[in-house]
């Protein structure tokens, strides 16, 4: 049997139980051990018509299903100057994003705060490299995260177990 790029993303898709996207790999002709962490990585999209908006105008966000409208709630995104350098902005990224990682309960940043992390972002559901939505205890009516979008613990659970998945388009408004 001639092992190729194809039969191995076979192999690995049948043991993992889920399908692969091996483009990436395959347009290279090679396997390595990254491909193989980029591989086993792929989640299955989101179903269709899940819509999480935050507007940071009003500091609001909103689930929408097939366009309907099923849930709201307090949020807030990123400062406008960074809590502990003024000279930089926190705010949160504007524009439209998939979720691409789900983390437990007592999620912790690896970031903040600085230098070694462990804030908690209780379920956090991250969209865009280091930003995420999550749970937390202090949403106030201004800015006042790194960048992420802070809802109340109980909506982060409800949108962690009820609406967000792997793939659910995001959108952030403009400031």
């Amino acid at each position: 049997m001639k092992i190729t790029v194809t039969t191995i993303g076979a192999l690995i898709s049948l043991m993992l139980g889920q399908p692969l996207i091996a483009a990436q790999v395959k347009s290279a002709g090679v396997l390595n051990p990254h491909s193989f962490i980029q591989l086993a990585a792929a989640k299955p999209a989101a179903q269709s018509g899940r819509l999480f908006v935050f507007d940071p105008k009003r500091h609001r966000w909103y689930a929408y299903q097939n366009g309907r409208l099923i849930k709201q709630g307090r949020a807030s995104g990123g400062a406008y100057r960074c809590p502990k350098n003024k000279s930089r902005s926190c705010r949160t990224p504007s524009g439209t994003f998939r979720i691409i990682r789900k983390g437990p309960p007592n999620c912790k940043s690896t970031r903040y705060p600085k230098p070694h992390g462990g804030a908690r972002m209780d379920y956090c559901m991250c969209y865009h490299a280091f930003y995420c939505i999550h749970g937390s205890d202090h949403v106030p009516n201004y800015h006042a995260s790194h960048g992420c979008i802070r809802v109340t613990p109980a909506d982060a659970r409800w949108l962690s177990h009820n609406f967000i998945q792997y793939g659910t388009k995001v959108v952030v408004k403009s400031y």
